[in-house]
């Protein structure tokens, strides 16, 4: 079965395979009937914006059509239903299921239970293999992939967007440069197996030492709704800010990605410079969701 819980389930192959079919899609290379009569479940027991709204865009412009909750109370959960019970439930109404869920691991647990695909939308501090998806993807339009300088800048140990890129970029041998606020680093787990592997992965404490060797720098938020208690994530909210200053003597291709939603770590004034691709990057998520699609219903 062709479920997609974390980037590492692909080979650099797959992912290859995926990003080319989401080419050809962005092109307008592909069959608008392709899932005709197909039904996707979306289950998203948190927030979302854009990978909830373009997966359901995704499987309509692809013939098919969507089902779902938004919300824990919304479901059977707020009664005390398992996840397991309600997987097994939901596979009996659609070819397949997007997923998203506050705790890491859910996906792979619902994909025990499932008789259809799933597909993982980000599981708590875990993985969030269709957002690196389309981040590849993002980066592919301006660059090749292999060998590449990342900065990777905000919440690294929270961050599922990090966590999945970091180890899809370690296919095309990245040099990685992480930045984070103190106590939010990139887990010692992801660096150990990642330098065992052979990429670089190379710290920092301030982004202006080494945005100018950067060819991407890839911007997340401090995530408030991961921090135990108010005080944590005080502590460490707005302790960093792209400005076009900072980006003042860049790489001409550099650009600047953000998963989204942004607070203030990227001043919009920055919107206006040709290294803001995080809107663009948002967009992206179509043609990579509709391939996705069509590779786990297909």
């Amino acid at each position: 079965m062709n479920h997609i819980i974390s980037i590492r389930d692909l080979e650099r192959t797959d992912i290859d395979c995926l990003l080319d079919k989401a080419a050809l899609i962005h092109a307008n290379c592909y069959d608008e009937n392709s899932l005709k009569g197909k039904i996707l479940a979306l289950l998203f027991f948190e927030p979302s914006t854009r990978t909830r709204m373009s997966f359901d865009a995704a499987m309509a412009r692809l013939g098919g059509t969507s089902i779902g909750v938004d919300s824990v109370e919304a479901s059977s959960v707020a009664k005390g239903e398992t996840l397991a019970d309600t997987i097994r439930v939901v596979s009996g109404y659609a070819d397949a299921i997007v997923l998203r869920h506050p705790k890491e691991g859910a996906a792979r647990l619902a994909s025990e239970f499932s008789s259809v695909p799933i597909i993982n939308a980000g599981d708590g501090a875990g993985q969030h293999p269709s957002q690196t998806l389309l981040d590849l993807y993002t980066i592919r339009q301006s660059m090749p992939l292999e060998g590449i300088k990342v900065g990777l800048l905000g919440d690294l140990r929270y961050g599922r967007t990090a966590h999945s890129l970091a180890y899809a970029l370690s296919l095309y041998h990245a040099t990685l440069y992480t930045l984070s606020p103190k106590g939010l680093e990139l887990p010692c787990a992801i660096t150990e197996e990642l330098t065992e592997g052979g990429t670089a992965i190379i710290e920092h404490d301030d982004v202006s030492t080494i945005i100018r060797d950067l060819d991407v720098l890839y911007v997340t938020r401090i995530q408030r709704e991961r921090f135990p208690d108010s005080a944590s994530y005080f502590r460490v909210a707005s302790s960093y800010r792209i400005t076009p200053e900072l980006l003042s003597g860049v790489k001409e291709r550099l650009i600047v990605l953000h998963p989204l939603p942004r607070l203030d770590e990227i001043d919009p004034r920055v919107d206006l410079l040709p290294h803001a691709r995080y809107f663009e990057q948002s967009r992206n998520g179509i043609p990579v969701r509709m391939a996705m699609l069509q590779k786990v219903i297909s």
